[in-house]
């Protein structure tokens, strides 16, 4: 079976008030932004924010995007970035590389294919993913929050149930998140990241050696922007920023 999911960014101004969003159906769906970005960190952060939220599934997941340069980055051009330490050919610094990177991490052994789709040409889940991008960034020009999405409501148990109970997904009419996918294409292969995204936390536990059964207490601080980060990953997920740091052990 196959998972499918439209991931689109915004800018107004590019740069400027910025926006992701990724989109299933109504019931899953997440969107957010920054006050200051560029349309191709957006682009970039939904694929990544989808990744995310969509951690532990076994259904492949089948991402539709309407930007060559995010499909580029990630199946042709990210391999040969990292092997020159994320360096590009002319020998100028690769842009957007903490999203990449993070990227390159998310994506590690999952079963991912990308899919070009064109853009405001009628095709519903990058409409639904557009507008809310649109929207997000909006909210940020207005100095608003925006509306966030109830995130991916299908557990790694439930996606498995629905595949395994679902014999309308072969039908041309069973939805779109549903259908199994006619591809052969193969899955990207990527290595393994050489910056985690979130490797900075291992440091935290370092002098836990020895397991204990009574619980430790940990304080750390974080920046505006390391906790909006583990916020939006946390609602993607719909789980508590508690849970979203346990994740990360």
């Amino acid at each position: 079976m196959t998972i499918t999911a439209a991931a689109d960014g915004s800018a107004l101004g590019n740069p400027g008030p910025n926006g992701w969003a990724w989109y299933i159906d109504d019931d899953n769906w997440a969107a957010g932004g920054s006050p200051h970005g560029t349309n191709n960190q957006g682009e970039l952060q939904a694929v990544l924010e989808l990744l995310r939220a969509t951690e532990g599934i076994d259904e492949k997941l089948l991402i539709r995007c309407d930007s060559r340069y995010v499909i580029d980055s990630v199946t042709k051009w990210m391999p040969g970035w990292k092997r020159k330490g994320w360096r590009k050919s002319d020998g100028g610094p690769v842009l957007n590389r903490d999203i990449l990177e993070g990227i390159d991490e998310a994506i590690r052994g999952r079963d991912v294919e990308f899919s070009w789709v064109k853009g405001h040409a009628g095709d519903r889940l990058n409409e639904a993913a557009d507008e809310r991008a649109n929207a997000a960034a909006k909210a940020y020009q207005a100095k608003q929050e925006p509306r966030r999405g109830p995130g991916f409501t299908l557990a790694a148990g439930d996606g498995a149930a629905v595949a395994a109970s679902a014999p309308i997904a072969a039908s041309a009419n069973a939805p779109a998140h549903l259908q199994t996918s006619a591809s052969a294409s193969a899955p990207i292969a990527t290595a393994p990241s050489d910056a985690p995204l979130w490797a900075e936390t291992s440091s935290l536990f370092d002098d836990f050696d020895t397991p204990s059964a009574d619980p430790i207490e940990l304080r750390i601080s974080l920046t505006g922007d390391e906790h909006a980060r583990l916020r939006d990953r946390a609602e993607a997920q719909g789980i508590s920023l508690e849970a979203a740091l346990r994740r990360l052990i």
